[in-house]
């Protein structure tokens, strides 16, 4: 392997990147906990556990209209970023062949980071997902902006119509749905069509109101013992793991790479735009944003949670997340180039510096306080609550990750991931610099 190519050092950071990747992770963990402490049906229905009501209704409301898919869109366009710093700054220090070796290494090892965090851990896991993703970057690396703008708008124009093609497609499931339960409780004996067309709707029913028993069942596995929680999670994450690379979900993740990808080569995520682009951008971002979420998710609580409404009110739901995505990408980088909040920036640099570290150490706390091998408090706080638990993992990242990276280069699972994929141990501590030794940081 080509010695000079290796891990970024410090002085090449960029700090506008760490720290939208700091406030995505922090972000996304606003989402995540609703499924580390509740059935995941509660996620898109509060009827179903932690209250509809009250403090819980407006935490609900608040978490659609500024966060939900937000973060992720964030957290995805890092991803699609470091892509290209990763193989550019390769290329720039001489390295060929090396780079792709490094790069799919690399990503093959993220891939088994993640089916071990989703089996082991935490069902919701985004690391294997973005692996399978990060294989296909590679080759559309060198494409230019413009082009991966387009691309990716492609994207975001056919997943939104396959939203509205299932919306308008939902009344008919409903009719013929319907129509076969109303025959087999007459005594009829269904046709393979209609058994199809009964469990299709019944299918679609049990997404937004499941039997009761089914959410006990869920319940009961995560408050049991860690092989209890362990087999439940096995079922739920083959489904997730088994999806097509051409899933809507997939291309989710796809679409805001590619943004992330374009913005490296237009300047816009280095934060070498004016300062008036990113104001321009935040202002229309949470004009059109904010009011286009709100109508979305009060016509959906209006309609009690109803599927076929849902459907069609949530077909806005890429535009105005990819909005919100970019106002708050926007305003992140305006604090940093205006010098606002230094403190709070400054650890929310080192939070997305050390981004997979407290990944992996949001699933590690929040399976021991919610999971029955550690509190077995799963199910058991109110929706409001769970904001608590986060707050709390929050301020433990943020204290955490600025005094670790004052002794280390490189967060613990970062050090991990770059030893594995360069083959060779990496030198961890800071001091290690004054012995000759190149200072090395994430690139990711």
């Amino acid at each position: 392997m080509n010695p000079v190519i290796g891990p970024v050092s410090s002085a090449e950071r960029i700090q506008t990147m760490d720290v939208v990747r700091g406030f995505a992770l922090l972000g996304i963990l606003l989402m995540n906990i609703v499924d580390f402490g509740m059935p995941h049906w509660a996620y898109m229905n509060p009827n179903i556990a932690g209250g509809a009501t009250g403090h819980n209704l407006i935490a609900f409301i608040l978490q659609y209209v500024l966060f939900e898919g937000k973060m992720r869109a964030l957290f995805s366009m890092m991803f699609g970023a470091g892509v290209i710093l990763l193989t550019t700054r390769g290329v720039e220090r001489g390295g060929g062949i090396e780079v792709a070796d490094i790069y799919y290494r690399r990503t093959l090892w993220l891939m088994l980071f993640g089916i071990a965090h989703a089996m082991l851990l935490w069902r919701g896991d985004i690391l294997y997902p973005y692996a399978i993703c990060g294989l296909f970057l590679f080759p559309i690396r060198k494409l230019p902006a413009k082009t991966l703008l387009c691309v990716a708008g492609v994207m975001f124009l056919l997943m939104t119509g396959f939203g509205i093609g299932e919306a308008f497609g939902l009344p008919k499931k409903k009719e013929k749905g319907e129509a076969a339960i109303a025959l087999e409780k007459k005594g009829a004996k269904l046709t393979d069509q209609q058994k199809k067309d009964k469990e299709a709707w019944e299918k679609v029913l049990k997404n937004f109101n499941p039997p009761k028993e089914d959410v006990q069942k869920e319940i009961e596995a995560y408050r049991g013992g860690y092989l209890k929680s362990l087999a439940q999670r096995a079922g739920e994450v083959s489904e997730w793991h088994g999806t097509a690379l051409y899933h809507p979900g997939l291309v989710d993740f796809y679409a805001f790479m590619l943004l992330g990808m374009a913005f490296v080569k237009l300047d816009v995520l280095t934060g070498g735009r004016p300062l008036s682009f990113y104001v321009k951008i935040a202002a229309a971002g949470y004009l059109i944003g904010i009011p286009m979420n709100a109508t979305t998710i009060s016509t959906y609580i209006r309609s009690g949670y109803e599927p076929i409404t849902a459907a069609f009110a949530f077909s806005t739901y890429h535009l105005g997340r990819l909005c919100l995505a970019l106002a708050h990408m926007s305003l992140l980088l305006i604090f940093v180039k205006k010098g606002f909040l230094a403190f709070l920036i400054s650890r929310l640099a080192a939070v997305g510096q050390m981004a997979f570290s407290n990944y992996l150490s949001h699933s590690v706390i929040c399976t021991l306080f919610f999971y029955g091998h550690g509190l077995g408090m799963f199910a058991r706080l109110e929706r409001h609550q769970l904001y608590f638990v986060v707050a709390a993992v929050w301020t433990l990242n943020l204290i955490w990750s600025p005094i670790w990276l004052r002794h280390f280069r490189f967060g613990p699972m970062e050090w991990c991931w770059r030893s594995l994929t360069y083959w060779q141990r990496q030198p961890m501590r800071i001091q290690t610099a004054a012995e000759g030794v190149p200072e090395a940081a994430t690139v990711t």
